[in-house]
């Protein structure tokens, strides 16, 4: 069964009455049937020249309400990491089921050249996922074994 994802434009994004095409953000939609993750945009006054290694709070325009049992993840768009070093620096950065406030995605370029954001682009994709939480939390003077134990860090392809 599908699960629905409530969405609303924020403040700054609604369309004034004689709104135009184009003066509110897209509601975010998978770019293919079989897509799992729905396209954030930058919703933005003007385009954002990230230089490299700077990194900048992108919003979205859109706020949403994430079921109950569920979390967004904003993960990076594939295209804009191999074709120009940037994505996002929390990724998968998480948006709670509580959270109301305005999507916003942390870029960062990690290329050796500018990039320039502009309004419109796709810049994110936003994933529903379902979540374990509340989790239980017991505090134990031992942890039961493992074969692997406490090898990180590349232990197991070694």
């Amino acid at each position: 069964m599908p699960v629905t994802l409530k969405v609303m434009l924020a403040p700054h994004a609604r369309p004034s009455p004689a709104a135009v095409p184009g003066e509110a953000p897209p509601i975010p939609k998978a770019a293919t049937p079989g897509a799992a993750g729905l396209d954030l945009v930058a919703w933005i006054p003007e385009p954002v020249t990230l230089r490299p290694l700077q990194r900048a709070r992108i919003p979205t325009g859109i706020m949403v309400a994430i079921p109950e049992g569920f979390e967004g993840q904003v993960r990076p768009r594939s295209g804009l990491a191999a074709r120009f070093g940037v994505t996002v620096l929390n990724a998968p950065g998480t948006i709670d089921a509580d959270y109301r406030g305005e999507v916003a995605v942390l870029l960062v370029n990690l290329s050796d050249r500018p990039f320039t954001v502009a309004r419109g682009e796709r810049v994110a994709q936003l994933v529903v996922t379902p979540t374990a939480a509340p989790l239980d939390v017991d505090v134990v003077e031992a942890l039961p074994g493992t074969a692997r134990g406490d090898g990180g860090f590349g232990s197991t392809g070694v």
